[in-house]
């Protein structure tokens, strides 16, 4: 038996001038439909090609030192963005899944043997029916993703080598369920119909012989690579079919403000000393912006190697992301008041007017007005199946390109925050506490249950990492959840709107919440007014009166565990839970039992004020 012949094509529905198929924002191309994901268009469905077959070359670059130099790229570029009248090409897409099925005459095939007219997924047998994509793709740990192996799927148990030498497959839906078991492939040698129950257990297609083809049809002409690790089935619209691992950073002096910027944006680094004098004396109200001289710009370059030399590109990524968060918190703690245009200044960060002491019954020091930010988001890799974790290597990382690229996709965002810092003394205080440090280490055990449980698969090998869970990471992740909620009720932005960045270290405490989105929510001026001191007392007692109550309660307070591989406690849709979006950790590491305690227990809570 073998899959049927292809049938002669009488018109190319690929071939000639590249097809234009639909539009997605830029921000989309970074987050939800990136490098490797799968994207409907119609009754169509695509796969988004390596960002090296992009026509970026129009599209301006995106400059951020800091990240460029983590990522080790030369800078990072947005998704192309035409006028879809004009654009000849743009963000490349390949057909994927290849099988399609026809609903009235049940026919299932690849989508070429159809033989469709140009530009049209219609079956020609039956009146041009609109096709209907295969709902279920096959991918492995490592990436990999493939049609589902319909025809060794039919013929499982059955004598592959007999029949008639010529097979064809149909699926049909019985009955009004919307089962696998109603689901239903047939084969043409005759042999039983069979329904798609069990193809999604966790051996199904180990047991027919079935192993992953290591193929990677993103790239271009879909390479295949060795692979050992085992397949499993999933539905190709599956939110696990694709992970997104997005680095990001804040634009923070001295790379992006003032002369630095200048030399960044003219791209004035390594140049000799008389191409930088002839280009300025080219261009002399290049200076003016920012109120240099040719010495000033000169001394900057000079000096450039040292300031990059605070982050080692001999350390891990890890450890050069931590550095990176650091020296954002030192700035945020510092502030940057406001010395140039919005073009030459993306970071302002200064002290509110009140009078802050109104905030140390809260335990909360000195908070910060960031009155504008810049974050840029570059997308690095991608993963499928399970998220990712610390324990994952390096094979589970997806290449976004197969030739060498110096860009990174990415988008910036122009937003506004509030920070603020929780005091020191109190936190050590508090954290050393034998119920708090007990209630910790359940999520923190849970955490090093994933991170072993990763380790320990096959091929997988190297030390386990040790979990960053500590008391004051869930206080400081929690807060922050539950001031988005508070402040999304408050002064009108939707939670999806609002976003956090925490810095947790034996030496960091705070948390700050912005608006950086890619619409005008980021803009709207509303979120630096709740960070003066009687605003932000006002929310947070607001913040921690909700806290206190869940209408989940008393389960949601009193569980084990819950949340995405038990890495939360007391967190649920209905207390502190927040858009994916919105979170750092996908809405893990989650505990209001940390904010307000728990009297039956004992725990006391960071917040051990009244919260009326």
């Amino acid at each position: 038996m073998t899959p049927p012949t292809r049938r002669k094509r009488t018109g190319g529905a690929t071939g000639g001038a590249l097809r234009k198929l639909g539009q997605a924002r830029r921000s989309q191309l970074v987050t939800t439909y990136g490098v490797g994901a799968m994207i409907a268009v119609e009754n169509e469905s695509f796969i988004v090609a390596g960002h090296d077959s992009w026509s970026a070359h129009d599209a301006p670059k995106i400059l951020e030192r800091r990240l460029a130099q983590l990522l080790g790229v030369d800078h990072f570029r947005p998704p192309p963005a035409k006028d879809p009248d004009e654009a000849y090409d743009g963000v490349r897409v390949y057909r994927f899944p290849d099988y399609y099925t026809c609903p009235k005459c049940e026919q299932l095939l690849r989508f070429r043997a159809f033989n469709p007219p140009r530009e049209e997924a219609v079956c020609v047998d039956c009146s041009k029916e609109k096709l209907v994509p295969s709902r279920f793709v096959v991918v492995c740990d490592d990436g990999h993703i493939d049609d589902f192996p319909y025809w060794e799927w039919v013929h499982r148990g059955a004598d592959r080598e007999g029949g008639t030498g010529r097979c064809a497959l149909s699926m049909r839906t019985v009955g009004a369920s919307a089962s696998l078991r109603a689901i239903r492939i047939r084969c043409s040698c005759g042999v039983p119909e069979v329904s798609m129950e069990g193809a999604f257990s966790k051996r199904a297609l180990q047991e027919i012989g079935y192993g992953c083809t290591g193929r990677r049809p993103w790239l271009a002409g879909g390479n295949s690579e060795g692979c050992d690790e085992e397949p499993k089935t999933m539905q190709r619209g599956s939110s696990s079919v694709w992970h997104p691992i997005v680095q990001s950073a804040l634009s923070i002096p001295p790379w992006g403000e003032g002369i630095h910027a200048l030399v960044e944006k003219h791209r004035l680094l390594g140049k000799e000393e008389g191409y930088v004098r002839t280009y300025l004396a080219d261009r002399p109200g290049v200076l003016e912006h920012v109120g240099a001289t040719v010495e000033d710009v000169l001394e900057v370059i000079a000096a450039a190697d040292e300031v990059d030399s605070t982050v080692s590109e001999e350390l891990p990524v890890v450890q050069r992301t931590s550095a990176l968060r650091r020296q954002e918190y030192e700035r945020l703690v510092r502030g940057n008041p406001e010395r140039h245009s919005a073009e030459w200044q993306p970071f302002v960060c200064e002290r509110p007017l009140g009078d802050v002491s109104i905030l140390a019954p809260l335990h909360i020091e000195q908070p910060m007005l960031v009155k504008r930010l810049r974050e840029v988001r570059a997308l690095t890799a991608f993963v499928r199946g399970e998220l990712p974790t610390e324990a994952d290597p390096d094979s589970r990382r997806c290449e976004l390109r197969e030739q060498s690229t110096e860009w990174l996709p990415a988008i910036e965002v122009i937003g506004e925050g509030v920070f603020l810092r929780l005091s020191e003394s109190r936190l050590q205080q508090w954290e050393n506490e034998t119920t708090v440090l007990h209630r910790a280490e359940r999520v923190r055990q849970h955490h090093r249950e994933v991170l072993q449980a990763r380790a320990r698969k096959k091929s997988r090998s190297g030390a386990v990492p040790e979990s960053h869970v500590t008391p004051r990471q869930l206080l400081l992740h929690t807060i922050a959840h539950a001031l988005i909620i508070e402040w999304s009720l408050d002064c009108g932005y939707s939670a999806s709107a609002l976003r956090e960045r925490i810095y947790s270290d034996h030496d960091m405490a705070g948390i700050l919440i912005y608006t950086a989105t890619t619409d005008s929510q980021g803009s709207l001026g509303g979120l630096v007014a709740q960070g003066e001191p009687e605003k932000l007392e006002l929310s947070v007692r607001s913040a921690l009166s909700r806290a206190h109550w869940c209408s989940n309660d008393p389960l949601c307070m009193e569980s084990d565990a819950s949340g995405a591989e038990s890495l939360n406690l007391a967190a649920c849709h209905a207390c502190v839970l927040l858009p994916e979006t919105s979170c750092e950790s996908m809405n893990s590491f989650l505990d209001r039992g940390l904010l307000v305690g728990e009297s039956d227990s004992g725990l006391p809570g960071y917040f051990d004020v009244s919260h009326r």
